[in-house]
């Protein structure tokens, strides 16, 4: 699917800073401050309420992009809640992955149900515009529920051993939660997990599967994939 470069329309800084910018907050468990910092040793003075905007303006664009390059999910999906604290009350990440670990969706709600867990499925189905051959999950009984009547046709397999690669995704996620000292609300965790999840993965591409050389070679491509999707490099010519 063809890309539309960002518009960058009435900003002063070129479109170079504003995306390097975007990279560093999202990619490494960095406050917006903490970028500014970094910014100025490079010799580049731009305030720290600048990047919030603009990874607030740019960060899902960014995202979306780079999921609509991704091959199509596999067909086993892999689901987890974990809880997490915002402004000290107790809500629920919902996530989804495939065997290969790749992000399908994740969502903050503040109940872990079946009427909650049905949310999540559908709106699984929604985004992917699939559906899996199976669904892993652990044993909480709302996906059992939710699954029956959603997707009953697709194998379910409920056991807790099984699920590792979901909860293991979690860990970026709960790294940055622990820099970012909590979220604030609802709605500002759900905007920042979303365009989170689509660009730090591109930037994850599994090291220990790969030489030194291999590595560098593949970072080099996302690197040059992300470059085209921001509009530092002009995008290739599609038929």
């Amino acid at each position: 699917m063809a890309s539309v470069s960002p518009s960058y329309k009435g900003h002063r800084y070129p479109v170079e800073v504003i995306s390097h910018c975007v990279w560093l907050y999202f990619r490494f468990p960095l406050s917006c401050r903490e970028v500014e910092e970094l910014m100025l040793e490079r010799g580049v003075i731009v305030s720290y309420e600048s990047i919030r905007r603009w990874c607030a303006k740019f960060g899902q664009g960014y995202a979306n992009s780079l999921r609509r390059r991704r091959p199509r999910p596999g067909d086993k999906w892999h689901l987890d809640e974990v809880f997490i604290k915002i402004n000290g009350r107790l809500q629920y990440l919902w996530r989804a992955v495939d065997q290969d670990g790749n992000v399908l969706d994740i969502l903050v709600q503040n109940r872990r149900d079946k009427a909650a867990a049905r949310r999540f499925f559908r709106r699984l189905l929604k985004e992917t515009g699939s559906t899996p051959r199976v669904v892993v999950t652990d044993k909480l009984r709302s996906y059992g529920a939710a699954h029956r009547e959603v997707m009953p046709s697709v194998e379910h397999r409920s056991h807790k051993g099984l699920n590792n690669r979901a909860e293991n995704s979690h860990q970026p996620t709960r790294q940055r939660e622990r820099a970012m000292k909590g979220f604030r609300s609802v709605g500002a965790a759900q905007r920042f997990l979303s365009a989170f999840s689509g660009i730090s993965p591109h930037f994850r591409p599994g090291r220990h599967q790969r030489t030194a050389p291999d590595h560098r070679l593949e970072m080099t491509v996302r690197f040059t994939i992300w470059d085209q999707i921001t509009g530092v490099v002009g995008l290739p010519a599609t038929a």
